[in-house]
């Protein structure tokens, strides 16, 4: 093919976060505690492959819950969901577990507060996205969703010193620091989290993308259109000037985008299997003489201990769950 690839160079860490992974083995879990079939209310996590996988053992994916027969098992996704959601399942006796990522649960606690104490809530996210979605039903009156700096200027608040900010945790760490400090501008007395909402996963992905992005000639990021954090890799990587594209596979490389090229840079979304990331590389390397070398940034020892409600659905049918450890992140 005339490929002038000398080396890839691996980010790390990508791929799945801890969050991702609890929702994995809870929808796993759930098909074998209470046998299929399960349903699942969106997709587990945005990844075509991960959906795909979990639909041939056994769960039927939704778009909402009316789709859902009566006396069946539902999992809520890891992008969380609206109180009306779940006020829906608990009418219809649904059996419920939720595998809301602990860290956006986080963020809904957060605006629960905030709305009870009389702010106006600025919610820096995509509102189009699920998580956004499911943080808005918590005080939907209350809530403005914006999703850059230049939307700041044209906010209207009934207290402008009583304003409060959140953020989807799936976000350019940079782009929420311009739309931060430009909320700070316009009300001086705005108050938010303790730290920004943003995912610890999130900004190791984006911190591995920058120390890569400068060594390499071509970035390809694995993870689906829909994936919120994975078009922020590549976001992340053109802003540093290096030419970055978001595939789901190595079926969607294009010959052009490596043309001339001599290091590639892969990396992959906080909700791709590593399996993808294998075949890519193995596909690059099968060009030539091809060196492989990982770039690790930080190592992640954070795991979500499984929802309880999980727990008594096993108990009550004689079975264990595996042990996964606990938080070790503090939500």
């Amino acid at each position: 093919m005339g490929s002038l690839i000398t080396e890839i160079v691996l980010a790390g860490p990508r791929g799945f976060c801890a969050g991702v992974e609890r929702a994995i083995d809870i929808v796993e879990l759930a098909l074998d505690v209470c046998g299929p079939p399960v349903y699942v209310r969106k997709e587990i996590v945005h990844n075509r492959h991960v959906v795909e996988t979990l639909r041939t053992q056994g769960a039927i994916f939704v778009d909402e819950l009316g789709e859902v027969p009566d006396d069946a098992t539902v999992v809520f996704s890891a992008h969380g969901i609206a109180p009306g959601v779940r006020q829906e399942a608990a009418r219809r006796g649904l059996r419920v577990i939720d595998a809301t990522c602990p860290l956006v649960t986080k963020v809904h606690l957060e605006a629960i507060r905030y709305a009870r104490e009389g702010y106006s809530i600025v919610l820096i996210g995509h509102e189009d996205h699920d998580e956004v979605i499911g943080t808005l039903g918590e005080a939907p009156d209350r809530i403005h969703v914006i999703d850059g700096a230049p939307a700041v200027e044209a906010l209207h608040v009934p207290n402008p010193d009583k304003v409060a900010y959140l953020t989807q945790t799936t976000l350019s760490v940079d782009d929420t620091r311009d739309v931060i400090d430009a909320l700070r501008r316009k009300f001086p007395k705005i108050v938010g989290p303790s730290r920004d909402d943003i995912c610890y996963a999130t900004q190791n992905r984006q911190a591995a993308v920058k120390t890569v992005a400068g060594d390499v000639d071509v970035l390809l990021v694995i993870g689906a259109a829909n994936s919120s954090n994975a078009n922020r890799l590549v976001e992340v990587a053109q802003t540093a000037g290096t030419p970055a594209y978001l595939i789901n596979d190595l079926r969607d490389i294009r010959e052009e985008w490596l043309s001339g090229a001599r290091r590639i840079g892969v990396t992959a979304g906080a909700s791709t299997p590593e399996v993808l990331v294998a075949e890519t590389v193995e596909s690059l390397r099968a060009r030539g003489t091809v060196a492989v070398r990982e770039v690790h940034v930080v190592e992640e020892d954070v795991r979500f201990a499984l929802p309880q409600e999980l727990e008594r659905m096993a108990r009550d049918r004689g079975k264990e769950l595996p042990s996964r450890g606990g938080i070790r992140q503090s939500i």
